[in-house]
């Protein structure tokens, strides 16, 4: 029988081995290039991208001054954000002198009706820039769902069926190059004919803007579901007819689960245009969103109007990249391979 204390000092040795290992080179070498790739490196490109930034803005002129740099963009984003903080603090000014009256006039004894008046009165002061960031989220959340309810069961019934996917096709085709600026004229006439209501629930620039998104997002998502569907392994498939599985229960266990990765490449890709044809959008249909905070300030042509144009630009760019990792994850977490690696 092994002696407990040989063993003891046998495993305390290697372990101490495995220590001295790491810390004699190669483990260090292995983690600072690992820090390096992730941290050093994006960090010297962000470096280098802002240097070029500032020495190439100042060459160039515009009717409005020199094109903005890194500083000019920092300062109107903190003017933005202070912007936001006054517009809060009035509204909760609005609110509490609200109150005030609200309460006034329940103790003079007035009618319920009058107070309820008082009551119901909103703030209606401007939307500030983080307001309209959310109203554009909103507003391509709205369009995607949308269009995601429609293509993917679309896709999955157009992929199990050779003879509607020959039927599809050129319609597919015919709509999927169809510029969002093209649709827009289109799907305002229609709302502005059908949405005819005295007390609406969404404004129509609202339900331009989303169902824009919606027509621009639905093609990627059925053709990615569809090929996906349709490169299901045959082996997969015969052993659903083997076992006699019902059409629901094949495409719910097999095809689905099998199709997840195309699925999700397919919504990616429309979240992506969705998210840049909703920014046209807004512009052309007045919705309150980063859209329209562009064009107000390309019309202002103010001297600030360049540097917020750009704060914009950029919160265009993060909250898509953002949008995009958030995809990656929601794909992560549902699909079958949990080794997936996110890209």
């Amino acid at each position: 029988m092994a002696n407990p204390i040989t063993s003891s000092k046998t495993i305390e040795s290697a372990t101490t081995d495995k220590v001295f290992g790491y810390l004699s080179g190669e483990g260090l070498t292995r983690s600072f290039s690992k820090f390096a790739r992730n941290i050093v490196v994006p960090v010297f490109a962000l470096f280098v991208f802002l240097m070029l930034w500032d020495s190439g803005a100042k060459q160039v002129q515009t009717s409005l001054g020199a094109l903005p740099g890194p500083d000019a963009v920092w300062i109107q984003t903190q003017a933005l954000y202070d912007e936001h903080n006054a517009e809060r603090d009035k509204e909760a000014a609005f609110y509490e002198r609200l109150q005030k009256r609200v309460d006034k006039a329940e103790a003079a004894g007035k009618p319920q009706e009058k107070i309820d008046k008082i009551k119901n009165r909103q703030y209606t002061g401007p939307e500030t820039f983080f307001d309209q960031v959310i109203t554009s989220l909103v507003t391509v959340m709205t369009g995607f769902i949308l269009a995601s309810l429609i293509a993917i069961p679309l896709g999955i019934i157009i992929g199990m069926s050779q003879t509607l996917y020959q039927a599809f096709n050129p319609i597919i085709q015919l709509f999927k190059p169809v510029s969002p600026l093209a649709w827009l004229p289109l799907v305002t006439m229609v709302v502005s004919a059908v949405y005819v209501t005295n007390d609406p629930m969404f404004s129509k620039s609202y339900l331009t803007s989303a169902i824009t998104v919606t027509l621009c997002c639905l093609w990627p998502t059925i053709i990615n579901t569809a090929v996906g569907v349709s490169g299901v392994s045959k082996d997969l498939i015969n052993v659903s007819k083997v076992l006699r599985l019902s059409w629901f229960t094949k495409t719910s266990k097999i095809v689905i689960p099998s199709s997840i990765p195309m699925i999700f490449t397919g919504l990616r890709l429309s979240l992506g245009i969705g998210w840049m044809v909703l920014i046209a959008a807004e512009m052309l249909a007045q919705n309150p969103g980063l859209g329209k905070f562009v064009w107000d300030e390309f019309q202002n042509g103010s001297s600030n109007s360049l540097a917020r144009i750009m704060v914009a630009v950029l919160a265009i760019g993060f909250v898509g990249f953002i949008l995009d990792r958030a995809m990656l994850m929601l794909q992560r977490s549902v699909n079958w391979d949990k080794n997936a690696i996110l890209r």
